[in-house]
């Protein structure tokens, strides 16, 4: 049976069983597995150190882990950390190269891009299957400068996760479903009877009975409620 576990002994929280020699080993062990992560990193090729998409977030999960371990693991030895970042690099470099040459298996490994908005109308199905709310979609918006839904033309969510907004010419963008300020801050008002009423979901032009995407509530056009 294990020797009982003294409570909040500071030499066993800060070095534990291993002499203090160890943090040496592990200076050693950290500063090579660093060095060996860069020179692998630098081999995957740009596209790995930018956005993530799900590929490359797997990478990260798995190098964070085959390299995190032998750095202080005593029972670890560096070169099976080492073998296993070359492998996972391998890899990721052979799946890129199989993207490049497929277009199947770009749609399989990657997605494909969604659109979210077309012609000022959130496109809701869409959103319910990225799983993206609607504050998400008028976050982003709100972060291309966007002040209303009528400004935009067309918005996706890229594979990587980012989006893509195409506005309007300056001053040629219809009214539209209030983006800013945040709803949170100051919610738009309900349609009135001289307003031009949109779906107080979607942003489409408002229907005797429920919106299309089962929205009942309305909200007026706006041009910019800022100014």
């Amino acid at each position: 049976m294990s020797a009982e576990v003294q409570v909040l002994d500071l030499q066993r929280m800060l070095i534990g069983d291993l002499t203090p020699l160890f943090m040496l080993e592990i200076a050693v062990r950290t500063t090579i597995m660093f060095l060996w992560l860069l020179a692998l990193l630098r081999f995957a090729g740009q596209r790995s150190l930018a956005q993530l998409g799900p590929l490359e977030l797997a990478i990260v999960i798995a190098l964070g882990s085959a390299a995190g371990d032998p750095m202080f693991y005593p029972e670890v030895p560096l070169l099976h950390g080492m073998l296993t970042l070359a492998l996972v690099v391998a890899l990721q470099r052979g799946v890129s190269y199989l993207i490049v040459r497929n277009e199947q298996a770009e749609t399989l490994l990657e997605g494909t891009p969604l659109e979210l908005i077309r012609n000022g109308v959130l496109q809701t199905e869409t959103m319910r299957t990225a799983k993206l709310s609607h504050g998400d979609v008028f976050e982003a918006l709100r972060n291309e400068g966007v002040r209303q839904l009528g400004e935009v033309q067309r918005a996706y969510l890229e594979q990587n996760g980012t989006f893509s907004v195409f506005c309007h010419p300056p001053g040629q963008a219809p009214p539209g479903l209030q983006v800013a300020p945040p709803w949170d801050l100051e919610p738009p008002p309900a349609a009135g009877p001289n307003d031009l009423a949109l779906c107080r979901r979607c942003g489409a032009p408002a229907q005797t009975v429920a919106c299309t995407c089962g929205e009942k509530g309305t909200a007026p056009a706006v041009h910019d409620v800022l100014v």
